[in-house]
């Protein structure tokens, strides 16, 4: 081996080595960039200075048949969850009666003058008498749902996510709310889980294929359609003419009521390494709009831009939906639960966290807020808390629920089990006592002419089949 070839092998070995390292020194340091943005792009995320319009309390209304109904999921179109109860309507509860569904109940009923408006997991739409529990009609529309059906004075809307019919497997329909016949019913390419809206004869949800519909609620007929980057799961939220809604793309959207046109969009934060879905339906109030996503955080956006106000990590999957109050002491604040088994209550304005409660068990299904009590229920363990909205203490707990727990009418509460429906009267007011004096006369007639595929409270009750969730 010549003297030129012996001086050049040790120039290659330290030529290899100087690469190798080099290599080991780049890749920490990519590692280390991706975790640097993962950090920041999943991490909490404060903007002090965004704005933020204060609103006052809501109230209930003074007389009239909305006083007493809950005909939207979320209570009003602005998916606030929260019910301005009486100062009586608190726990201790007392049980009046249990409503066997044999189904999975993942969405809570509506209320309309005397009825409860249920929807099961199988795709059977149960009307229950609020006052004893009896069943007033059944009917099956479906296989599968996953939403809370629409009820005015007259009419009941109803998504369906499986038909049954693969071709079009989705259905949204309008039933007489007295009996359950079909005013009309339209098929959808793709199933839908969205609870709809109603607004001024106009009937909005979303599907699976990411299409937002706006029908005329008298006809079915279609005014406009939207079309998302990915599947509509949540309920459309309405605010000053403006639907709100997040999609499976980890988008947030801004359309106009009045012809479905975008006016802005918005992601969850999330666009170089992917970004989490929006299953979460928006609270929209202060000028911002509130909503969880997968990507384990929670959200607040500018009503009016779209621009992000604040986002706060928790940890684990928001599949939830907020809750909103100004709660004494606290001020404006987000009652929400994540997948890590923690209750938060956060602070509308900034973002920063209250009090967290420990479940113990992870939270998928949204809050509500009657007066000064918020209600959730945990999956894991399948019991459904009571807490004060101000401290976090517990004061009401129940071995059953694990979606969306409360609804009201201002009297009693109706508390949504696993697969019973519960109705219960507070224990220390005296209406617990007399509110069966005087019967209600709203289904007098309303079962006299009802169509053989309709269950009603004159003749045999039908048994749905029961169905678990895979």
């Amino acid at each position: 081996m010549s003297d030129d070839r012996r001086r050049k092998l040790p120039l290659s070995r330290r030529a290899r080595w100087t690469l190798a390292a080099l290599a080991v020194l780049l890749a920490a340091a990519a590692a280390l960039g991706i975790h640097l943005y993962e950090r920041q792009r999943t991490g909490s995320i404060y903007h002090p200075h965004a704005r933020f319009i204060p609103q006052p309390t809501p109230t209930l209304p003074s007389s009239g048949p909305a006083r007493v109904a809950w005909p939207l999921y979320g209570y009003t179109k602005e998916h606030t969850r929260f019910f301005p109860a009486p100062g009586f309507l608190h726990p201790p509860f007392k049980e009046l009666w249990v409503h066997n569904s044999h189904t999975l109940l993942e969405f809570p009923p509506v209320i309309y003058g005397a009825d409860l408006f249920q929807l099961g997991d199988d795709g059977v739409l149960d009307v229950i008498d609020k006052h004893d529990g009896d069943l007033v009609w059944s009917r099956a529309l479906g296989r599968l749902s996953a939403s809370s059906p629409a009820v005015t004075a007259n009419t009941v809307y109803v998504t369906i996510l499986y038909s049954g019919h693969p071709k079009s497997p989705g259905r949204v329909i309008a039933l007489d709310s007295a009996n359950g016949d079909v005013r009309w019913w339209r098929a959808l390419p793709s199933g839908s889980e969205s609870s709809p809206l109603l607004d001024h004869g106009r009937l909005f949800f979303g599907s699976q294929n990411g299409t937002v519909y706006a029908l005329d609620d008298r006809t079915g007929a279609l005014l406009w359609s939207y079309h998302a980057a990915s599947a509509v799961k949540a309920s459309p939220t309405l605010s000053d003419g403006v639907l709100y809604f997040g999609d499976y793309s980890g988008r947030l959207q801004a359309i106009s009521e009045q012809s479905g046109h975008r006016l802005w969009v918005s992601k969850s934060e999330g666009a170089l390494l992917g970004s989490g879905n929006f299953y979460s339906t928006p609270a929209v109030v202060y000028g911002r709009v509130f909503l969880g996503n997968t990507d384990g955080r929670v959200y607040a956006y500018d009503a009016a831009t779209g621009h992000l106000d604040w986002a706060m990590q928790t940890g684990a999957y928001v599949y939830a939906s907020p809750a909103v109050a100004n709660a004494p002491g606290l001020g404006p604040t987000i009652y929400i639960g994540s997948y890590n088994g923690s209750f938060y209550a956060v602070n509308a304005r900034s973002g920063h966290v209250s009090w967290r409660f420990n479940a113990h068990g992870r939270i998928s299904g949204s809050a509500t807020i009657l007066g000064r009590v918020v209600y959730f229920s945990d999956l894991a363990r399948h019991r459904t808390f009571g807490l004060g909205i101000s401290t976090g203490r517990v004061l009401y707990e129940i071995a059953t629920g694990a979606f969306d727990p409360v609804t009201s009418d201002g009297t009693d509460v109706f508390l949504t089990g696993d697969t019973g429906l519960y109705g219960f009267a507070p224990a220390e007011h005296a209406a617990a006592l007399v509110r069966h004096a005087a019967a209600p006369a709203e289904h007098a007639a309303a079962t006299a002419h009802a169509p053989a595929s309709v269950t009603t409270k004159r003749s045999p009750s039908k048994t749905p089949p029961t169905r678990k969730r895979g």
